[in-house]
């Protein structure tokens, strides 16, 4: 069989599985978002420990590494691009905001507005793409580039970043029985302009990342409780 199959791209493959659930069940039914965004952070979870164990391995081949970082990219697009924009569409969905601008006589303007929010959830998946595209079309002069500073930069917020924002707007959605169906399209819309804009990023440091594991276990335990309430 091609490809790679030993314990350096598990996660990755585990990732894929949580996030390909996640769409599965906020596209089937009604909806489901507040699932589909626990899958997301197992990904996220899945995700930021793909890369250290398969560094673990010593002698890994020029294939194992170059087929890593592809199948990483493409495990993301599915998590962390497609995935929360499904996850929109299922607040959408379940918000009764489609049912009350049909039920209008408006019918030209209201349509233009779901229009509008659905150009944004395919804008978010292609600013996904292009970003994960660019990043590995660059790996190489990333690399030049940290042994002349010394530093290490994203260009733009990485994709994976998504398994932190929408779980948040989740939980205050949640805790405050506010229907933010229409700021989760704004927040889409904001993350995937960050994702391609042409700016550096330093990465955090120990400090930082630190800070970021914390924020990410906190989510984790609220949106657990979410989901284990979920009807």
């Amino acid at each position: 069989m091609i490809g790679v199959y030993d314990y350096t791209v598990i996660l990755t493959y585990l990732s894929l599985i949580s996030g390909f659930t996640g769409i599965i069940v906020t596209v089937t039914g009604i909806g489901h978002p507040e699932i589909g965004i626990f899958f997301l952070m197992i990904s996220g979870i899945l995700d930021g420990f793909d890369g250290t164990i398969a560094r673990t391995k010593k002698n890994r081949t020029e294939l194992e590494k170059n087929f890593g970082i592809q199948i990483d990219s493409l495990a993301d697009m599915i998590c962390f691009g497609v995935l929360p924009s499904t996850i929109g569409l299922a607040q959408l969905r379940i918000s009764g905001i489609f049912t009350e601008l049909v039920r209008r006589k408006d019918y030209e303007g209201n349509y233009a507005f779901l229009i509008i929010l659905l150009m944004i959830a395919v804008f978010y998946v292609l600013a996904a793409l292009i970003r994960l595209a660019y990043f590995n079309s660059t790996v190489e002069i990333r690399k030049e580039e940290v042994k002349k500073t010394g530093h290490s930069h994203y260009i733009g917020l990485p994709v994976t970043s998504s398994a932190l924002i929408f779980p948040l707007e989740m939980v205050i959605q949640f805790y405050v029985k506010w229907d933010m169906t229409v700021f989760y399209f704004i927040l889409m819309f904001v993350v995937a302009m960050t994702f391609i804009m042409n700016i550096k990023v330093r990465k955090p440091g120990k400090i930082g990342l630190a800070i970021l594991i914390l924020i990410g276990i906190v989510e984790f335990v609220f949106n657990l409780i979410i989901f284990m309430n979920y009807r």
